[in-house]
Order: structure tokens, then C-alpha cells, then sequence
């Protein structure tokens, strides 16, 4: 809220309720019959990512200047959305979730919200890397709801992700194979921004250098597109934190090279979805008109995971 309103334009904030409890907090840069417009940010991060480059090059501000009523969307778990009616953060069940609850929960309830608000139609949504996952979530699993939206814009789209070089991948493993020890330890949250706030902050302001390698290793090269002037104040709101077990999933289909439901196992499979294999989601089957955006350095979302993505 400050950086939009240190940019001069007019803010404001509103809580959003779950179908499964969470309170997800939306942003907003409103405009009076703007047509409305909701930007969904990356794993570990806030809605600050569409902000950050400020008033001239931020993705928020650029769609604000062009009239329309821009919504900044946080998913359950990062900084923004860390409440729900009846659990803690401290409590386990909190943190049982992966980008499928997203897609099913959490942008229906954004969805509805900002329809219900401006009494239009979705306009677009744009989603980065893990907020492109979560929509097509929603649009096979959540069809009426993806009815509501004019286009689906993808940035950097991630869903089939057996290409996936980023050490991202190494951390994911390590996750899987210690993911009992965790839950005795009661560790269910991954980098939330109190654990490394103080750590990246003063890395960074002993050595710019350090915190661009550092960000070139999990994110990709490019030299050329970083802003070393913001990447202290990037720093200060990612990561954001998530579930261990969004982390999972993801190393499940980077694994399998399926788009498909988390995998609790056989007998737990069977249990849930009345088969020993989880269920793929169906991509054939969305029908909402989309626009893919890929870089060819990015080590997550990859070219040839973009064309079979753009190939539906």
C-alpha cells in the first residue's frame, strides 16, 4: 500500500473469505468504471512483484495509467494472507495446502469478490509463473467460475515442468526426503519473510553482487533486465513464504512431467480420488482464450513447456 501510494495514486484494501476459511487480502488501484483487471504473483512472492519497478515500469501502475481497475491478488500463506475464520499459521492444518486449493479456492474467491464489486466481468487475469499455474487449475476444475474472465494472460507459465533445470529442483528433493521429520518437528511453512529478512538485507548491503548472483542462480541469468537499485527492496518482501507442501506437488510434476493432482501415495490416492494414480487436469478442456508469455532463459518455465502448453 505504500509504494502505490508513495507513487501517487489512490489504494485500497480488501479481505476476501475462502470457501474452505482463508482471508486472503486484495489490493486495489481503483478506477471508476475502469474495466477490472486481477495480476497474480509468483511462488513465494506478494502482490508487490507488479509494483516494485514503480509508477513508470510497474505492471500495475503501467495497467492503472491505461484506465483500468487494477486488483493485486496474495495467495493463502504469503505475508498478506497468513489468517483463516478458525486456524492459526502455528496450526498444521493451515498449511495443507498446494497450488490445487489455490485454483479451486482461492481466484474463484478473488473472482467473485471483484465481480460482485464492480458488477463487470474479469477483464483479464494475469498470473506469474505459479499465478499461471493456479488458472489453469481454476480453469479445468472451476470452469463456471473461469466463465467470469475475458482472457487468461500467462507470464513465464509453468504446468508441465519435466524441463525444469533451476537448483529449485535440488531443494524440492530435499523437502521430499525429509518431509516426515518435518511434520514432527511441526515445520510446515517454507522461507516466509521473517527468516531471511534480516540475512538478505545485510548480504545485500555488503555486497550488491552476492544478492544478483543469488537471484540469478534460482531465477535465471540476465544481467541486462536486473534493476540492482530495487533488488534491496525486492529482497524485503520475498520470499514471502508458502506450504511444504506446494513445494511438493511442484516436485511431483516436475517428476512425473504430468499436470495432475497431488500424489498422496496408493492407498491415500484411493481413499481421495477413488484410484491408485492421481487425476491429471484436463488442459483440452479449457476453452477461456490465453496468452503465453515465456522467456528463453528461464529455468523454470521453459520454451518447449510453453509450446506444449500453447499447442491446446
Amino acid at each position: 500500500l505504500q509504494m502505490i501510494r508513495k507513487a501517487g495514486y489512490p489504494t485500497e484494501t480488501h479481505i476476501v473469505q475462502t470457501e474452505d476459511g482463508y482471508l486472503l487480502t486484495l489490493h486495489r488501484i481503483p478506477r471508476k468504471n475502469g474495466a477490472p483487471v486481477l495480476l497474480q504473483h509468483a511462488l513465494l512472492t506478494t502482490s508487490a512483484d507488479f509494483l516494485i519497478l514503480g509508477k513508470d515500469k510497474g505492471l500495475a501502475f503501467i495497467l492503472a495509467n491505461h484506465g483500468y481497475d487494477v486488483w493485486l491478488g496474495n495467495f493463502r500463506g504469503n505475508t498478506h494472507s497468513r489468517a483463516h475464520v478458525s486456524l492459526s499459521p502455528s496450526n498444521s492444518k493451515f498449511w495443507n495446502f498446494s497450488f490445487h486449493e489455490m485454483g479451486i479456492y482461492d481466484v474463484p474467491a478473488m473472482i467473485l469478490y471483484i465481480t460482485k464489486m464492480t458488477s463487470q466481468p474479469l477483464h483479464a487475469y494475469i498470473g506469474h509463473s505459479i499465478g499461471s499455474t493456479v488458472s489453469y487449475v481454476m480453469a479445468t476444475e472451476r470452469p463456471e467460475i473461469t466463465r467470469m474472465v475475458r482472457i487468461i494472460i500467462s507470464l513465464a507459465p509453468a504446468a508441465i515442468l519435466k524441463r525444469v533445470t533451476s537448483p529449485l529442483r535440488l531443494i524440492s528433493i530435499f523437502l521430499e526426503n525429509t518431509q516426515e521429520l518435518l511434520q514432527l518437528l511441526g515445520i510446515n511453512e517454507i522461507l516466509p519473510i521473517s527468516s531471511t529478512y534480516s540475512l538478505t538485507k545485510s548480504i545485500c548491503n555488503i555486497n550488491k553482487e552476492i544478492c544478483a548472483n543469488g537471484l540469478f542462480f534460482f531465477c535465471g541469468f540476465d544481467r541486462e533486465q536486473l534493476n540492482n537499485t530495487l533488488l534491496s527492496t525486492f529482497l524485503s518482501h520475498n520470499p514471502a513464504g508458502t506450504s511444504i507442501k506446494m513445494v511438493l506437488h511442484l516436485h511431483q510434476i516436475v517428476n512425473s512431467g504430468k499436470f495432475c493432482q497431488y500424489d498422496y501415495g496408493r492407498m491415500k490416492n484411493l481413499q481421495i480420488y477413488n484410484t491408485s494414480e492421481p487425476p491429471d487436469y484436463n488442459l483440452a478442456n479449457i476453452t477461456t482464450p490465453f496468452a503465453l508469455f515465456y522467456a528463453e532463459n528461464d529455468p523454470i518455465s521453459t520454451v518447449p513447456v510453453s509450446i506444449t502448453n500453447k499447442s491446446i
